[in-house]
């Protein structure tokens, strides 16, 4: 935690910058405006949290003077991956010192300042339904004043934040004195009444399933290292558990470890990350400012641990199917297996008869049974049936209503009907960037189905079955109308077709300046990740939805992002220029861009370019930090280095301490040096 003190002025100096985006395999969504917040930083991996329903969400609280793309270099990537954890980085909307969360001034209730906007940034992100986030996996973490405030905000609203995470905070209630070196003594009662004091009454009951993680770097000199045992003794009083014996050595690696003692019932953990300074420990490759590499990934660490303990999440496992089969007997349908729930007991087991006769699926009855108490067979018997094709699906539910997987069977009653076309229905089709799948049911009424094929503008694929259902993928699909074209072979040689038309967002493509120019992204939002990701080269965006808003992002670089906005109409077919935008987007659609001459070689032909020939002569002149220029959007960063937006001129360090006055020759345009 840095507060006012000269302490900050040196630790400030050794530690500030920032490094280039990395591509991902999930997404970033960058500056953010949500939950009260002006700028949010938001991964969302493609995995869920491998128990409850969908994926967990982390909320990671910065440091003092700590900018939050620093945590775009923290590996939170790969323990939201690993953990299908959402992670959200929020910068602090009430700042106090030197960028601080402001911890122990203001009110502390649900109400006040950024207490209500962590809430209605965790509720907000979990009622987003395109996230899929679990509301009962939701957890709280910091470092430094970060670390301070995420403990008050976890008391403020224990329904909502199942788990804590402090790292090298100081206690609660502490004040900004106590952070730089002095240890300020908190009892372990005054934690607890402090605690509770912020829950209130209608909340307190929550803290009784709440979970806390505590971490303390060993080389920190910054915040005392005295608050990890002390906020340990704090949460043992609130959360009446005992101190485990022993402790455990975490390892990630020869230089990567940490040293872990426990609490009864892992409701709390403690950790000293052997070697860490007053950073966030983000593992091996970790970097940036207070963001370090040489102990474990914090972040992974809390996926694992709020996983496998958290009090609140349905751990309760659907029940398994094995030995399935159907028979038929005077037109009367057998239906028997095996039915175990690893945890509990088999409920029901529940077989659908589906008449698949006219190529169309219709229900013809649903059968409900039960399964041995012991050995879990079971054995469901179907009414007579006439003569037909049926497809038989069933499923066991057990005593607390999880449902198996459906196990599926097709089954003849009647003789062998004259060898006919397989029958194609419910066929559609769903799309992902430049790739769609082709979805649907194939009957064959002779049970002689040999294959289903899908023929794509640009190649044949061959489909994958299961039971009568097909899917067949396609990728690097051209933009616009596309159709493909179903068929169903028996091994008799007779098949039947079906077509089916969809459209292919191609994306628009261009350098960073047409994406700024068709407001896909803009100076202060968007520019310096796609700049570093792509330099002054071409690159595609497409417009995605976010939130019931739109947001453009960049084929393979998710972290090239514009802001959340209004969605664009990009419904247009007619352009006439080639130049891959769509007319009712161009600003000039009856010019061939490619073939225009481009004075100012900026990637603008001159009849579409406001200033041809360079930048007007008009000028404005700004002298201030490098790091007040990123903020304002003046400049970017690039490692330890800042450049002017437009002319990327060099500014040197990216620091508060380097100054720098830039003169904007044009709109956005920045160029080093005074006006003349």
């Amino acid at each position: 935690m840095i507060t006012l003190s000269s302490r900050v002025l040196v630790t400030l100096a050794l530690c500030f910058g920032i490094f280039p985006l990395t591509t991902l395999a999930g997404s970033w969504q960058q500056n953010v405006s949500i939950g009260g917040f002006n700028s949010v930083n938001i991964y969302t991996p493609d995995s869920n949290s491998p128990v409850g329903n969908g994926k967990a969400l982390l909320l990671v609280l910065h440091g003092c003077v700590q900018p939050i793309n620093n945590y775009l270099t923290a590996n939170l990537e790969d323990a939201a991956e690993a953990h299908g954890m959402v992670i959200a980085v929020p910068d602090a909307a009430n700042k106090a010192g030197f960028s601080c969360w402001s911890y122990w001034q203001g009110a502390i209730n649900r109400s006040s300042g950024d207490y209500a906007n962590l809430i209605n940034l965790a509720n907000g992100l979990t009622g987003d339904s395109a996230r899929n986030i679990d509301s009962d996996q939701v957890y709280i973490s910091g470092l430094s004043s970060g670390a301070a405030f995420a403990s008050q905000a976890a008391c403020v609203a224990p329904d909502i934040f199942v788990g804590v995470a402090s790292s090298a905070g100081p206690t609660l209630g502490t004040s900004s004195n106590g952070a730089i070196s002095t240890c300020e003594t908190v009892s372990p009662s005054t934690f607890k009444s402090r605690c509770e004091s912020y829950a209130g009454s209608n909340y307190q009951q929550y803290l009784s399933s709440q979970l806390a993680v505590i971490g303390h770097g060993t080389a920190d000199t910054t915040v005392n290292t005295c608050y990890n045992q002390q906020n340990a003794n704090g949460y043992a009083n609130l959360f009446g558990v005992s101190e485990l014996a022993g402790t455990t050595t975490i390892n990630e690696g020869p230089s990567n470890t940490a040293q872990q003692t426990l609490w009864d019932d892992n409701r709390i953990s403690m950790l000293w990350f052997d070697g860490l300074d007053h950073s966030w420990s983000g593992g091996a490759g970790a970097s940036g400012g207070y963001v370090a590499g040489n102990s474990i990934n914090f972040a992974t660490y809390l996926g694992e641990f709020f996983a496998q303990n958290n009090l609140r999440v349905n751990r309760n496992e659907a029940p398994i199917i094995s030995n399935y089969q159907v028979t038929e007997n005077n037109s009367q349908l057998s239906i028997s297996g095996i039915a175990i729930d690893p945890d509990g007991t088999v409920d029901s087991v529940t077989s659908n008869v589906v008449s698949v006769t006219s190529g169309n699926p219709v229900l013809i009855e649903t059968i409900v049974g039960q399964a041995n108490s012991n050995s879990g067979v079971f054995s469901n018997q179907s009414a007579v049936l006439v003569d037909g094709l049926y497809e038989i699906k069933t499923h066991a539910t057990d005593n607390q209503g999880a449902v198996s997987e459906s196990q599926t069977s097709t089954v003849r009653i009647g003789p062998i009907p004259p060898n006919s076309a397989p029958m194609i229905s419910n066929v559609n089709a769903s799309i992902n960037e430049q790739c769609a799948t082709i979805t649907g049911s194939a009957v064959d009424l002779d049970q002689n189905l040999a294959s289903v094929t899908v023929q794509f503008d640009n190649a044949l694929v061959t489909a994958t079955q299961s039971a009568n259902e097909f899917s067949a993928q396609q990728c690097n699909l051209a933009g616009g109308n596309n159709s493909a074209i179903i068929t169903a072979n028996d091994s008799a040689g007779l098949n039947s077709s079906q077509t089916i038309n969809f459209v292919i967002d191609a994306g628009i493509t261009g350098d960073y300046n047409l994406h700024i120019n068709e407001g896909h992204i803009s100076w202060g939002v968007g520019y310096s990740a796609c700049y570093l990701e792509f330099g002054t080269s071409n690159f595609t965006m497409r417009e995605t939805p976010s939130a019931n808003q739109c947001q453009w992002v960049a084929d393979g670089a998710p972290s090239c992002a514009g802001p959340i906005q209004s969605c664009q109409s990009n419904s247009g077919t007619l352009d006439s220029d080639n130049d891959g935008v769509d007319d009712a987007l161009d600003n000039c659609p009856n010019t061939a861009n490619s073939d225009q001459a481009d004075n100012d070689n900026d990637g603008l032909g001159n009849v579409c370019d406001s200033t041809p020939n360079g930048p007007t002569t008009t000028c404005t002149e700004t002298r201030s930090s490098n790091y007040a220029h990123v903020s304002a959007g003046r400049a970017v960063v690039s490692g330890f280095s800042t450049f002017a937006v437009g002319s990327n001129d060099p500014m040197g360090f990216y620091n508060i301490f380097t100054f720098t006055t830039l003169k904007e020759t044009s709109a956005g345009y920045f160029e080093t040096g005074n006006c003349d």
